[in-house]
């Protein structure tokens, strides 16, 4: 019969403390592999972070990529064939577009500013009041050429485009992105190229079906009875200013044309995108 042999206390004491410092070895590595792992240089951390950065632009384009869209000219609206879409062109002013807005407000009424490329970025606190209150955006380009559609004048579709490209490129600066639905020639200056380009770019081209004429200054009441006679007849988009020099007439117009509307039944609405 065998008797189990027990290590002399010696032995398992030697045996104990071997073990213990091999351990004790192996997790000193391991938290110093850690450490250095964690603990990258000034430089590496910068070259991290811009890396993260790059990554999160490319995934917020992508994000924001617009999808192309119709080419033909928006004349018509959103929803019931009451409603209307007020347009407001030229802005951002940085008098009269907070004047309008607050009167859209007053009412919980939505409507859509075209801007100008250089409007938009001198005052990109209105532009992203505009999109935070629920309002749509319209690229109308840099330099509000109406001619821009005369190629005679030396005016060729790189120029056209730079105009809507450039244009989009300011408001999307002054937005933070934000999206901009629609392009509106000045004065209506279309041409199939420039359709194309901002179609295929996200941004549906936009008419109008009553114009105001306000930009004549013909006085508030001649505004106001311009349009209601176009809007009674069936015209569903309308054509007004915020911006491109005093439009005292265009906002009193306004605030005559808002209760009228409201009071004949109209709703409010965007352009057909």
């Amino acid at each position: 019969m065998y008797k189990r042999r027990v290590p002399r206390p010696s032995a398992v004491a030697m045996a104990t403390g071997t073990g213990t410092a091999l351990l004790g070895l192996l997790l000193g590595l391991a938290v110093q592999g850690q450490g250095h792992a964690g603990s990258a240089g000034p430089k590496e951390q910068a070259q991290a972070q811009q890396q993260e950065e790059r990554r999160a632009e490319r995934k917020a384009r992508e994000k924001a990529e617009p999808k192309p869209t119709a080419r033909s000219i928006s004349h018509g609206v959103e929803g019931d064939f009451r409603n209307v879409a007020l347009t407001l062109d030229d802005g951002p002013h940085p008098v009269w577009t907070p004047k309008v807005l607050d009167l859209l407000d007053s009412y919980g009424i939505k409507a859509t500013f075209c801007l100008i490329g250089p409007n938009a970025e001198a005052n990109p606190g209105l532009v992203r009041r505009i999109v935070d209150e629920g309002h749509r955006l319209c690229n109308h380009s840099v330099h509000h050429d109406t001619a821009m559609d005369q190629g005679e004048d030396g005016k060729a579709q790189a120029y056209r485009e730079s105009e809507i490209r450039d244009a989009r490129r300011m408001i999307d600066k002054a937005s933070g992105g934000a999206p901009v639905p629609y392009y509106r020639a000045p004065g209506g200056a279309f041409t199939p190229d420039s359709r194309h380009y901002a179609a295929a770019h996200g941004m549906r081209p936009l008419g109008w079906t009553a114009d105001s004429n306000d930009w004549r200054l013909p006085g508030t009441a001649t505004i106001v009875r311009t349009v209601q006679q176009q809007v009674t007849t069936g015209a569903q988009v309308v054509l007004l200013h915020d911006g491109g020099g005093d439009r005292a007439q265009s906002y009193d117009a306004l605030r005559q044309l808002i209760p009228w509307f409201k009071g004949e039944g109209y709703g409010f609405t965007f352009p057909e995108g």
